[in-house]
């Protein structure tokens, strides 16, 4: 009964299943994206083209063709497919999968790819059950994961299986499988309706890089075209379809540069408000997190610099959670970041400093570091005089500049938080003692 149950399941399956299901590239040359890990003679391309079995661990964010790639991977290696989510198999479940697997590949030579979506949500125990089957090679294991691996997933078994990361899907990307999936007469929308240029690039911009959304977004909106008999998804009617209005950026022209200026300068300016507001407007139209999280890291060096250090610390641990926890949580992190830079006081001291340095660098040439700074396994003509200042209570005076370079007080701490103690220090080590 089950088995005259399933195959009815499977005849009828693409009269249920979700565009994006049924879009599902089948071959390497039909899979879009990931051309740095599949491109032409790539090692992982060899390896599943020529069917080899190994064990994988697919990273990377939501809609970036784990799920895909795992069904390649069976298809190319001619195996047996099983599927476990993490979320509910239990280890009795696990188990019953490896002892088939294991009965089938002794009868008959056949192997079986088993596949683990969200892998990251097996316990300790769970993981352990999979260990003598990766390692006698009873099963290929296929895990996916949008969590950092090393941190979620038991050292034994990442070191049976190569660790493969996905990237975010480009804006083109997406739009190619958007396009593919209104011609292609499998998916069941080719000549249904016509998809204007600027509602498909709005389903686009809206996706944050993940394919199977933005093909569930495109299956809604053809959905909602023809439920008002309509022959042509509009701007307006995608914003409709996917309550979501249009946010009008070029991420590759002049309004992705303007608005990322107004993002700077509204941190720069101690306005958390403004900046959080072009936060979101980047957030909207799809920019690039980490180019968004780049340019915090920046801003908490150039414009609050030793006036507050942890804005730094805060801003990089912002930038390393993005690449934790992924969109759309790591908007909470990015937010974070945005408002304790933009309200921490403000120094551009230590930017200027590194500026006049390299100027005087450059106009210097190829200084030569002075005999008593040298170390002892450099020249032999290095000579005598370096004061070590732990043996004068912390401090000498003593010059640290090449020959033919006159000191410079390069860096000039401003009045504004914690800089202001470094610059009492400085004047105190300047005076005459």
């Amino acid at each position: 009964m089950n088995d005259l149950f399933s195959e009815s399941l499977e005849s009828r399956f693409d009269e249920f299943a979700p565009l994006a299901a049924r879009m599902r590239p089948r071959t390497l040359d039909q899979f879009i994206g990931q051309e740095h890990l599949l491109g032409r003679g790539s090692p992982l391309r060899v390896l599943v083209e020529s069917g080899t079995s190994a064990s994988l661990i697919l990273w990377g964010p939501p809609g970036t063709g784990k799920t895909s790639l795992a069904n390649i991977v069976a298809i190319s290696a001619k195996s047996r497919y099983v599927e476990l989510s993490a979320v509910n198999a239990t280890v009795a479940e696990v188990r019953k999968t490896i002892n088939e697997a294991r009965d089938l590949l002794a009868a008959n030579g056949r192997k079986t790819i088993l596949f683990i979506d969200e892998i990251h949500r097996f316990n300790k125990g769970q993981q352990d059950a999979l260990l003598p089957a990766v390692e006698n090679r009873w099963v290929t294991l296929v895990g996916a994961t949008t969590e950092n691996p090393y941190f979620e997933l038991i050292s034994a078994l990442l070191s049976r299986c190569v660790l493969v990361k996905l990237e975010a899907l480009g804006p083109e990307q997406i739009k190619q499988i958007l396009r593919r999936a209104l011609a292609d007469g499998q998916s069941g929308l080719g000549g249904r309706v016509e998809v204007q240029e600027v509602a498909l690039e709005h389903i686009v911009n809206t996706s944050g890089g993940d394919a199977r959304s933005a093909l569930n977004a495109l299956e809604v909106c053809v959905a909602g075209a023809e439920a008002e008999g309509k022959r042509s998804v509009t701007l307006p009617m995608a914003e409709s379809s996917l309550q979501r209005r249009q946010v009008r950026y070029d991420k590759q022209g002049d309004q992705h540069f303007e608005v990322a200026s107004a993002f700077i300068k509204s941190i720069r300016g101690s306005d958390p408000h403004a900046a959080l507001f072009w936060l979101a407007r980047m957030l909207e139209a799809g920019e690039d997190a980490r180019f968004i999280a780049r340019r915090i890291v920046i801003a908490a060096s150039e414009d609050v610099g030793n006036a507050d250090p942890m804005a730094l610390v805060v801003a990089v641990a912002a930038a390393h959670a993005l690449e934790q926890v992924g969109l759309p949580e790591a908007q909470l992190n990015l937010s974070q970041a945005v408002t304790y830079v933009a309200c921490a006081p403000k120094s551009n001291a230590s930017t200027k400093a590194i500026h006049a340095a390299t100027e005087d660098v450059r106009n210097a040439g190829d200084a030569e570091v002075p005999p008593h700074l040298r170390t002892h396994f450099s020249r032999k003509d290095r000579g005598p005089g370096y004061k070590n200042p732990h043996d004068y209570g912390g401090w000498v005076k003593q010059s640290y500049f090449p020959k033919g370079v006159a000191p410079k007080r390069y860096y000039q701490p401003t009045e504004h938080g914690r800089e202001a103690e470094l610059k009492r220090r400085l004047d105190e080590l300047d005076e005459p003692r």
